[in-house]
């Protein structure tokens, strides 16, 4: 009887010891990303149907790609740089660990200063630091019926801010378009001119997509 303990119980702890091994043989299954997409109509989705926003759109691309990300659509039509600025505290939640960071159109459309620009993209950037949070910088550049002046200090901004950040910069949101001149591009816009449809969209999307993979990236090897 006394042996039959004895084996009941060794076989026992090796169950224990088993399961231990089995638990840490079992992959451990990462969180998943959440990024925040802080922008205007362009990030909100302006004249799509909700799932062809660029927002959606992004994050099936991703889900495509097997990246364990969850975005948030942070885009609010008409937004300037210094609507961003005014919201992005409340924006950067705990939870929130990248930031990608399309503003700037709207400042354009009123003829706002550059520099005013630049100063609040610079804030917004600067809070995102403070919070520790890992940002893509997305691009815009003037038309040329600015002048050529203001046309140079506007498209500086954001490789300029993008280098003195030591942020991914992403380039110009309309980089997937052949060309800038909406005249030449009616097939991938809205009636507006302004706007992408859906299948512009999925151009932008397509040529966004690998930089947002490589900010998971920088986000997954700081934890």
């Amino acid at each position: 009887m006394k042996n039959l303990l004895f084996q009941y119980g060794a076989l026992k702890g090796m169950g224990k010891v088993a399961a231990l091994v089995w638990g840490m043989a079992t992959p451990v299954v990462a969180e998943p990303v959440q990024i925040a997409a802080l922008g205007d109509s362009l990030t909100q989705g302006y004249g799509l149907v909700a799932d062809e926003g660029l927002v959606p759109q992004l994050q099936a691309w991703l889900n495509r790609k097997g990246a364990e990300v969850t975005l948030v659509n942070a885009g609010v039509s008409g937004d300037t740089t210094a609507g961003g600025l005014a919201r992005i505290d409340w924006t950067l939640t705990p939870e929130v660990e990248g930031l990608i960071v399309t503003l700037g159109g709207n400042d354009l459309l009123r003829g706002i200063d550059p520099a005013h620009s630049r100063e609040n993209l610079s804030a917004i950037l600067s809070r995102a630091e403070e919070k520790g949070v890992a940002v893509l910088l997305v691009g815009m550049t003037a038309p040329g019926n600015f002048g050529p002046e203001f046309k140079a200090e506007f498209d500086a901004i954001y490789p300029e801010l993008a280098e003195d950040y030591g942020i991914p910069y992403a380039g110009r949101f309309f980089d997937a378009f052949p060309t800038e001149d909406p005249a030449e591009v009616l097939d991938l816009m809205q009636p507006d001119g302004i706007h992408p449809n859906a299948a512009g969209v999925s151009r932008i999307v397509e040529e966004l997509g690998p930089d947002v993979l490589r900010l998971v990236d920088m986000i997954r090897k700081r934890d």
